[in-house]
């Protein structure tokens, strides 16, 4: 090494053979340098995730309170609120279609067994089936329908909540997809210049109080309340006023366009259709509790 002194090279030992300056402390010093020089620095901890999740709850916040000030105003003022309504609604419109389509078959889910027994109910005060019955049948018929009520029969039969409420959930929005698809498509041939996420957002606002009343119901249903099928069939029913209120809300661009009350009708020939095929399947998975019900020995047991 070469001395701090004098500069003259040496090939070892602890002092310099020209002027005998000591090396050994040089050597110290300058690894010492070395060493703090080539020290690596230490990483900094990822931080992202936490922020990431908080960004994400802070965003979940926003968007809930964002929908149900919009969901308690549509309720409030439904008109003033859906013609108010742009394509910064259409995140909320969404939601409400979504609440709307998945609120009826987790409240047949809930209240399955109290539709069956409003049917078997109505069927025993049917003239003909009635004036044959004695007083002692409608006991054991009552009697049979508290234990029914006390029994967790899903467990028995097996209704499996997944494969029942996201399968019709899914059924269901793709049908109310089409009905608002055809109001849209109804609504450009009556010569209204609206975009689609415009048209989606008034629509779903106009969506809030039949979807109000299917969550009234599903509350209903959670407490075995038997009304809660008033409140559904008049939610479903209610999609009928939707198409005219979202089509009248718009004012034509031109007075050639497809007359508004022929749109109308078109459009509920989609809905009954639509209608039609949800029924349709809402009346298999009824037919395969049925089966069930009857193969199973455990709920044989019980009568």
């Amino acid at each position: 090494m070469n001395c701090s002194n004098c500069g003259h090279f040496n090939d070892g030992g602890k002092f310099c053979v020209k002027c005998g300056h000591k090396l050994q402390e040089e050597a110290a010093v300058s690894q010492t340098a070395a060493a703090s020089e080539y020290q690596p620095q230490s990483q900094p901890q990822p931080a992202y995730a936490p922020q990431q999740a908080n960004q994400r709850v802070r965003q979940a916040k926003k968007v809930s309170k964002s929908f149900f000030s919009y969901f308690a105003e549509g309720i409030k003022n439904p008109t003033a609120t859906a013609q108010a309504a742009g394509e910064s609604q259409f995140v909320n419109a969404l939601i409400t279609v979504i609440l709307y389509a998945l609120s009826i078959p987790v409240m047949l889910y809930v209240g399955w067994k109290l539709l069956l027994i409003q049917f078997v109910r109505s069927m025993f005060k049917l003239p003909i089936i009635s004036e044959e019955l004695a007083p002692s049948d409608m006991e054991d018929f009552n009697t049979g329908v508290d234990l029914i009520k006390a029994t967790d029969i899903n467990s028995i039969i097996h209704f499996n909540f997944t494969d029942f409420v996201f399968k019709q959930g899914i059924f269901i929005f793709i049908g109310l997809a089409i009905i608002i698809g055809a109001t849209y498509v109804a609504a450009k041939f009556g010569k209204v210049d609206v975009s689609f996420k415009e048209f989606f957002s008034r629509f779903g606002t106009f969506l809030i109080i039949p979807t109000a009343l299917l969550l009234i119901g599903l509350v209903l249903a959670f407490l075995h309340v038997e009304y809660f099928s008033y409140f559904m069939n008049f939610g479903l029913l209610s999609i009928f006023l939707v198409v005219p209120f979202t089509i009248a809300s718009f004012k034509q661009s031109g007075t050639n366009g497809l007359d508004r009350i022929y749109s109308t009708l078109i459009v509920y020939v989609v809905i009954t259709i639509v209608l039609t095929f949800i029924a349709n399947g809402l009346g298999e998975e009824a037919k395969t509790i049925i089966t069930r019900m009857g193969n199973s020995s455990e709920l044989n047991d019980l009568f």
